[in-house]
């Protein structure tokens, strides 16, 4: 059991790895040499340009400035300043929210932390029961939680009004930013200049015809349905054999570089590889020559696969992107049902182009949703199995474990200033490393399951990782035991048993959050501003590959905000404060250090380094609205557990309205501001269009469409054929015409598709 010297120690280790990482990062941005790896948004705006152009030799490579190493912490300062709305242009509204996530727990737990320290900490201090009871192994951390008090005393009724004032306070602040958000993107909306999906929808779904080809079939019916707003549409090719082959010309290309700078640096000796699995084994050949005839041979079949493609009605996929001549438009029909048949000519605003995740949308309909159940099936098994190996890695994590497994170290481990580290920093560095490689499992099934966007991929890949973090690393490290043991127990124990046995196990795994807490969220936070792998990866391609400055740039990695990591692991921290507000107040400070950094942190990243992917203007908010309210309603079942264990069974009907008032602030929320979310008000798009019509009259909407959703392997290229895969009529014929011989139009206004 850690006590509070081993969370000093803990403490004093991470403090110290976090300023040498702060420290390492603000010598590297001074250099020259770096700048492109700690300031790439600025390079990418086009506004920043090279040190290594200016100076000397030396100067190229390093700062030899000494005043600037005097201000070598001015970027703290630096990163607050610039205003919201300029933050807004600047890096856009995903990342602006993003970290508003972080100044929104500090809006929640000052408050709290100063009210439970104030009024929790001296009630659960002076209780004085775990110095009477004898043979009890307790910590100082445990006086002052809740474990401290007598059973059946009158001193939980402080934790139980505290619980309402934390719950309602959040409430207030949670209900506020709700409503902030919901405004700052109906106005980002609003103030966005023109984009392609504000006059697009993605139509899924379409019905096959016996008559007509996919993309006459879609034509018609939007003629027939839409005939004074339809534009143009672009249908869905089944090209990922193809961008297959384009990926694997680029990654030629690649090598090729790299030879041929190997050679021009050295032109005495010629190249060579081996033409077997990853050029280390097989025949050896001429670099160079090898790789400019895969090149060749690449180039080959990527044209006969495009024509393919363009050929082939079986590429055609049953869906579309369709364009309207409005924003009006486009709202109503993305906002409305098609066809008398609900799952048929499916529509939903379209992502922005290169938000797309293009490999999707070539899954059919019925295999999505098999998709998608055989993936709800695997994560089950995924989430509650995986807590067998975190167990197994918990139990090598603490003295007893080591010592059953490695007994030879018994006598170095049971120094105290070693013991002290083991218990203090061991368990969290096991479980963060043990973590690394579950969200990129977690992203895969997302991308199995068929989103059609990277956003939703994010969001979906988020779910997961809360789900995962909820089960395993929050209650499977609060109850003890091994996985078999509780799953056991979860079998024989009734429902309302099960908050019971997690509550009473809460305070004891305090002190493990808290040095969880500081390895994850005050070191891992300060190597994020290090950025030391895109730092090496970098200077690599810069020394073997660079040979142009456009070759400089792409070796320029920004990175971007990784949402399906970080949002969840901010939702566990403020599961975390919930749940230990009331319990064990301590826990409190260390989640505050945690928030305000990277705050700081992540307010500079996205200043300086961070290009996002894509822009969803803040569309994944309710989500995160949702998993606050999850959180809330966990800690306030667990701490009427908890009480129930010490004999205060009288307050659980003063306690039982809390997560029904939960529940009715989240509808509350839900049905006050979700809409602006999910639908584009109606008001605004006509507004949009019609300042637009009297700003730019002489707008060309149809060339600026034409192309905006074409699959990326077919832009650019000597043999794309724009108009083999565009479709539409001329804007004064109202109909299309059509291949039927016995069908009324009233039956394609139906969407029957017979």
């Amino acid at each position: 059991m850690a006590t509070l010297q081993d969370i000093c120690y803990s403490a004093a280790i991470n403090l110290l790895s976090a300023i040498a990482f702060l420290f390492a990062f603000a010598m590297l941005r001074l250099q020259p040499v770096n700048d492109r790896v700690y300031f790439p948004k600025w390079y990418l705006k086009g506004i920043r340009g090279s040190p290594t152009h200016h100076g000397g030799f030396m100067k190229k490579f390093v700062n030899l400035d000494p005043r600037t190493y005097i201000r070598f912490l001015n970027w703290m300062p630096a990163a607050l300043q610039m205003p919201e709305p300029e933050l807004i242009e600047h890096a856009g509204l995903d990342s602006v929210v993003y970290i508003r996530i972080y100044l929104m727990g500090l809006k929640i737990f000052v408050p709290i932390t100063l009210l439970a320290w104030a009024v929790l900490v001296p009630v659960n201090m002076t209780g004085g029961t775990l110095d009477k009871i004898k043979d009890l192994t307790y910590s100082d951390i445990d006086k002052l939680s809740i474990s401290n008090i007598a059973e059946n005393s009158v001193r939980f009724w402080a934790h139980a009004i505290m619980s309402y004032v934390f719950t309602f306070w959040s409430f207030y602040v949670i209900y506020h930013e709700y409503k902030a958000v919901a405004n700052m993107r109906l106005q980002f909306l609003a103030a966005e200049s023109r984009r392609a999906d504000h006059f697009t929808v993605l139509v899924r779904n379409v019905p096959a015809d016996p008559d007509e080809s996919v993309t006459d079939h879609v034509e018609h019916f939007f003629r027939v349905n839409h005939p004074e707003h339809y534009l143009l549409h672009q249908v869905v090719y089944n090209a990922n054999k193809l961008a297959d082959v384009v990926e694997a010309k680029k990654a030629m290309r690649n090598w090729l570089t790299y030879y041929q700078n190997k050679y021009d640096r050295n032109p005495s000796t010629r190249p060579t590889t081996k033409t077997g699995l990853w050029g280390i084994i097989g025949t050896t050949v001429d670099a160079i020559e090898y790789y400019e005839s895969e090149i060749e041979n690449l180039i080959k079949e990527e044209e006969l696969e495009r024509e393919k493609v363009l050929s082939d009605a079986n590429a055609v996929m049953p869906a579309a992107f369709v364009s309207f001549k409005s924003r009006w438009a486009a709202a109503v029909c993305a906002q409305t049902q098609q066809s008398s048949n609900p799952t048929m000519w499916l529509t939903e605003r379209a992502p922005e182009p290169r938000d797309v995740y293009w490999s999707n949308l070539a899954i059919p309909y019925v295999e999505h949703t098999i998709r998608k159940f055989l993936m709800a099936v695997a994560l089950f098994f995924l989430t509650f199995f995986f807590v067998i190996p975190i167990a197994f890695v918990q139990s090598l994590a603490t003295i007893e474990g080591i010592e059953k497994v490695f007994p030879f170290l018994k006598h170095l481990i049971e120094v105290d200033s070693v013991k002290s580290i083991v218990q203090g920093f061991l368990p969290g560095i096991a479980l963060k490393i043990f973590l690394i490689v579950l969200p990129t499992i977690l992203m895969l099934m997302a991308k199995i399951e068929g989103f059609h966007s990277l956003s939703s991929l994010d969001r979906r890949a988020a779910s997961k990782y809360h789900l995962f973090l909820l089960v395993n690393v929050f209650l499977g490290s609060i109850i003890t035991g091994t996985a078999l043991e509780q799953l056991k127990t979860f079998m024989k124990q009734s429902a309302s048993e099960i908050p019971q046995t997690i509550g009473v196990s809460i305070p004891m795994r305090a002190t493990f959050f808290i040095t969880y807490i500081m390895v994850d969220g005050w070191s891992g936070i300060a190597a994020e501003v290090l950025r030391l792998v895109p730092l090496i990866i970098f200077h690599l391609k810069n020394t073997f590959l660079v040979k142009t400055e456009q070759d400089r740039e792409q070796a320029m990695d920004p990175g971007s905000i990784s949402f399906p990591i970080s949002e969840p692991r901010i939702q566990l921290y403020f599961m975390l404060g919930f749940v230990y507000a009331a319990v064990t107040p301590l826990l409190l400070p260390f989640i505050l250090v945690f928030f305000a950094f990277a705050y700081v942190i992540f307010r500079h990243q996205i200043i300086n380094v961070y290009d996002q992917k894509y822009e969803s203007g803040a569309g994944y908010w309710p989500d995160v609205h949702r998993r606050l309210i999850i959180g809330q309603m966990i800690a306030q079942m667990l701490l009427m557990g908890l009480l129930n264990t010490k004999g205060a069974e009288e307050l659980s009907p003063f306690l039982i309205p809390l997560p029904i008032l939960t529940m009715w602030f989240h509808k509350l929320c839900k049905g006050r501001f979700e809409s602006a979310f999910v639908k584009f008000p109606l008001q605004e798009a006509m507004v949009r269009d019609t300042l637009e019509r009297a700003t730019d009259p002489n707008l060309n909407l149809r060339t600026y469409l034409h192309d905006a959703y074409i699959h990326p392997v077919f832009k650019h290229d000597p043999s794309d054929k724009t108009e083999t895969m565009i479709y539409y009529d001329e804007e004064d014929n109202p109909l299309v015409a059509t291949k039927r011989s016995s069908k009324f139009v009233s039956d394609v206004s139906s969407g029957s598709g017979s």
